[in-house]
């Protein structure tokens, strides 16, 4: 399958270039050419497969024409070796609990998914080194690092703002060595994500070393993010509870929904889509107004959604042809306080003792102040409540258990490079390693 930008400037690539590029010549983002939608027997029989077999079937409608089918098969597998299950909460909702991976966290699943895909390519092809450039605002750089660890062929640099991730975040990127290369930037998420953007643009850069990018711009990213909606229905269809299902997306970056709205595109019968937002609510401004403002991102204590100019914003206009009568159809909008958050996560401990982590409480809000009594609605609870521990924790006013995993994070030593948030230093910095 060939893959366009949606700024349409440059030619078609094929999978592999789409992945180890990750931004088109052109600014832009990758596309798939077509989305193939998924037979109905499909549908009928989800909820008697498991995770790994579904997200095959899903996966081989992506790629299944570049990669063989045994790899393929592997890589799925390899990759989901951890459940992601539907927690009933309330009443008709449900949590998508999407933190049982080795970070913790739901971007484990695309980053895994990636990292052994772009793994197989090195190795098939005989490329030089692949440098990975990712920008995080929290979990992004965990579940990356921790993704590509050890992988042979590829180096990883993880730009993140300064003081603005938690302690036990930044532990998980900032700790592991080897291939992994932690950079502490003297400025916000969109500074990072802006540096990132600016290297691809390099050319002297590109020359002088393989660049790539793991965020959500890249396809092999935040494409497998939509397996789980399918193994989400298929929970739920289990329950006999998968009628006018409604997802609410913790949104931040726009990777995570935009992975949902392509699984609907592909049959995946959900009702509509929630875009949950921090204060950072330009997605929200845009469904109110029909007008896209990005600006400077405010920090909260949902950090990871701290994004005021969100990249994948570009890939839902593809998908809706630019019509923002289309866009509201499918998807609306909500926007919470930080005192609204910590009341969510107090208020919903406190009644029925489910604790949420503050992206998943402005999922879960969002559900609470707009599901209809015939809809059956699921929050996607993107990261375990422990990693904003000091937020939880006096929110809650009782203490929170740290897993084990978590636990053994915190006793790394950090190392990280500090840089500020100017091109310049950066790229010195890429140019003599």
């Amino acid at each position: 399958m060939f893959y366009y930008s949606t700024n349409k400037q440059t030619q078609e690539v094929t999978l592999e270039e789409a992945v180890v590029k990750g931004l088109a010549k052109d600014k832009g983002l990758f596309m798939p050419k077509q989305i193939k939608r998924l037979p109905d027997a499909f549908y009928h029989n989800i909820g008697e497969m498991s995770f790994q077999e579904i997200s095959f079937i899903v996966a081989e409608a992506f790629f299944g024409e570049d990669v063989e089918a045994d790899v393929l098969k592997e890589i799925v597998y390899d990759t989901l070796n951890f459940d992601t299950p539907v927690i009933p909460v309330c009443d008709n909702i449900y949590s998508l609990e999407l933190f049982h991976g080795p970070t913790l966290a739901f971007k484990d699943v695309g980053a895994r998914f990636m990292a052994r895909l772009l793994g197989h390519f090195i190795k098939k092809e005989g490329k030089k080194e692949v440098n990975v450039l990712v920008a995080t605002s929290g979990d992004t750089g965990s579940a990356v690092a921790n993704g590509f660890l050890g992988v042979p062929g590829i180096h990883v640099y993880v730009l993140y703002p300064k003081g603005k991730v938690s302690e036990i975040q930044e532990k998980q990127f900032t700790t592991l060595g080897k291939n992994i290369t932690a950079i502490e930037i003297d400025g916000t998420f969109d500074d990072c994500q802006a540096l990132v953007k600016s290297a691809f643009m390099d050319e002297e850069l590109n020359n002088a070393m393989k660049l790539t990018s793991a965020n959500s711009i890249n396809v092999a990213r935040f494409l497998p993010q939509a397996f789980y909606y399918f193994y989400a229905y298929a929970q739920l269809a289990k329950k006999e509870k998968a009628q006018n299902v409604v997802f609410s997306v913790p949104s931040g970056n726009f990777g995570n929904i935009t992975a949902g709205l392509f699984a609907k595109r592909m049959g995946l019968p959900v009702k509509r889509f929630i875009a949950a937002n921090n204060r950072n609510d330009i997605f929200l401004q845009y469904l109110n107004t029909g007008i896209y403002s990005p600006r400077p991102s405010i920090a909260t204590i949902a950090n990871a959604m701290d994004v005021g100019n969100p990249s994948n914003f570009a890939r839902i206009l593809e998908l809706y042809k630019n019509s923002h009568e289309a866009i509201c159809k499918e998807i609306s909008g909500y926007s919470y306080t930080d005192d609204m958050i910590r009341e969510a996560i107090n208020t919903l401990y406190k009644t029925s003792g489910y604790l949420l982590d503050p992206h998943g409480a402005c999922g879960y809000q969002a559900l609470k102040d707009s599901l209809q009594p015939e809809e059956n609605g699921v929050f996607l609870e993107t990261a375990h409540p422990a990693k904003f521990l000091e937020t939880v924790e006096n929110t809650i006013h009782e203490n929170v258990k740290i897993p084990q995993t978590l636990q053994t994070f915190m006793k790394g030593e950090k190392k990280s490079v500090e840089l500020p948030s100017t091109f310049i230093p950066f790229k010195r910095f890429l140019m003599e390693q």
